[in-house]
Parts: structure tokens; sequence; C-alpha cells
């Protein structure tokens, strides 16, 4: 769970501060808390650090929480026949067709009958607060499901202004030119990864073990098509998908990173834990000032 696999980060728009103490009071009043036999979901906090009761890991001014989603499984076809096989009971023994509120009545107690049964789906959602930064970033692919995280939060904290990042040059723009003009960063290695929008036809090419130097390449930036995401690697460093709105995706760190901590014993979980937060946070907070680097710079005002 350390080891990010996506990220999207946010730019807090007014100074945070954080205190331990408080923190985790605040923390703990919205715990995770398994689902009961009539819940169909729960949302909370959950321990970032196995076998720790803390609900936060800091590291300085870097704090790390972990979001818990438990989610009851019921599809929604199981409910469906189950409610229409009471239904056409019911009528028939009555000799009536059931109103709304009596058909709503009747599945709210398959729902009932059922949850005990159901299976439950676990979702795991981490944020790093970089404070020496004003940054926050959210290990997730998905817009809604970082946003929810981050609603945890601002109940959890009262309140946490925070927008998506967003820069000078926009990231479309210059990874297009990047391909159009033959140049990229010394820093940056294209792989052979691509998806290519056209904004007046709405048509999307993507290519995967595609030569994105070639021939057929400049053809479809030439014809007016940009680029949306590009799989780029920082050698040495990670791999990943770097997208239109500048967040990553199939973020994959080098063996020489992951190795370094190789040494700590597996026992020592605690300070295996803080050696590769250290790690981790280190190598995106530099990947961030790079890229926004090449992106013109972050933009403070929207």
């Amino acid at each position: 769970m350390i080891w990010f696999k996506n990220v999207m980060i946010y730019r807090l728009t007014s100074p945070l501060t954080l205190q331990h103490e408080a923190l985790e009071q605040q923390l703990q009043l919205t715990k995770f808390h398994p689902c009961q036999q009539s819940d169909m979901s729960k949302f909370g906090w959950d321990s970032p650090l196995a076998g720790s009761e803390l609900l936060h890991f800091s590291q300085g001014k870097q704090f790390l929480f972990v979001s818990h989603k438990e989610d009851k499984i019921l599809p929604a076809s199981v409910i469906k026949k189950e409610t229409e096989s009471r239904i056409n009971v019911f009528e028939e023994k009555e000799q009536r067709k059931l109103k709304k509120t009596e058909k709503q009545a009747i599945k709210d107690d398959v729902i009932a009958m059922l949850l005990p049964r159901a299976f439950s789906k676990h979702q795991f959602t981490s944020i790093w607060i970089d404070l020496d930064c004003q940054l926050v970033y959210v290990d997730s692919a998905s817009s809604k499901r970082a946003e929810d995280s981050l609603a945890l939060l601002r109940k959890t904290l009262g309140s946490l202004p925070v927008v998506p990042i967003s820069f000078e040059s926009l990231p479309s723009t210059v990874m297009t030119d990047w391909l159009a003009k033959g140049y990229t960063p010394s820093w940056i290695t294209l792989l052979e990864e691509a998806e290519f929008t056209s904004f007046d036809t709405d048509s999307v090419i993507r290519c995967k073990r595609q030569d994105l130097e070639s021939e057929e390449i400049h053809n479809h930036l030439q014809a007016g098509k940009c680029v949306t995401k590009l799989a780029i690697e920082w050698e040495s460093h990670f791999s990943c998908v770097l997208n239109e709105d500048a967040t990553l995706s199939r973020v994959k760190f080098a063996d020489e990173v992951r190795e370094k901590n190789e040494t700590i014993l597996k026992e020592d979980f605690a300070q295996r834990f803080d050696a590769d937060f250290l790690l981790m946070t280190e190598e995106l907070r530099l990947f961030t000032q790079k890229i926004s680097k090449e992106f013109g710079g972050v933009k403070e005002r929207i």
C-alpha cells in the first residue's frame, strides 16, 4: 500500500497545518468500522501502518492517511428477481395490483434479507499530504474515488481547501510538442504507448508497441490530433502514463529504487515502512518539481 500505483495531485489554496494529537483525535471520530448485517456500506479511516492503532503516519511535515470503504455486493438482477417473485405471489393472493409504495417495501425487505449473505468489496485509498510544498497526493485513477476520500478528510479536519494542480502550459500541448518537434526533456524516455485525440471530431487513437517518432505518428499530429496520454520513463526512478490533466497512471517504481531498503529486515516492518515512505515521497516530490518546470510552472490562479 505504501507505493502509489496512480497519482492525482492537488494544491492547497490556503496554508494547512496539522498537529499530531489533535489530528489523531479527529481521525478517530471518523474511524472505519466494518459493515453490520443491515449496512450496505461503511467509509472511514484505517491505519496506514499494519499493527498500529494510529490512523495516520507522519514523517516530519509529511502525513499519510488511508481511507477504507466497504460495500456490500448485491447484484441488481438478484434483487429484481426475488422482488418480482414476491410481488407476483402477493398480487395473486390479494387479487389486486400492488401500489408503488408496497412494491418498494417488498424490495426493501428483500435487500434486508439478502444483506447478511452478501459479499463485501473493500477499497483502500492512500492520501499523502506534503506540508512542505502544500500539495496533496492521492493514490487513485478515479477522480470520484479521490474526491470521496478528500471529502472524508475535509469532514474530519473541518476544512481542506484543495484544487487539482494545474500549470501555466497545458500538459496536452506540451506533450504534443515533444512528439511533433522530436524533442523530449533529457530526463524523460518515451515508451511505445500513447493516446491521441482530435478535439474537432472527437476521434481517439490509442497505440501500443508503436514507435512514437515514426512517420505514422507525425501524420496524426499534422492532422491536428493532440497527445492526451503518453507512456514515459524517468530512468532509474519510475515509469508511468502521463495524462492530459497531469495525473499519473500505472506508476511502476524501478527496482533500483525499491531495492534501496532491502538491507532492512522484513521483521522490522515499521522501520521498512518508514524508509519506503521516505523513498517514495522523495521520488514523487522531485518528479513534480521537474514536470512542473516542463509545463511552465504551477498555475496559482484558475
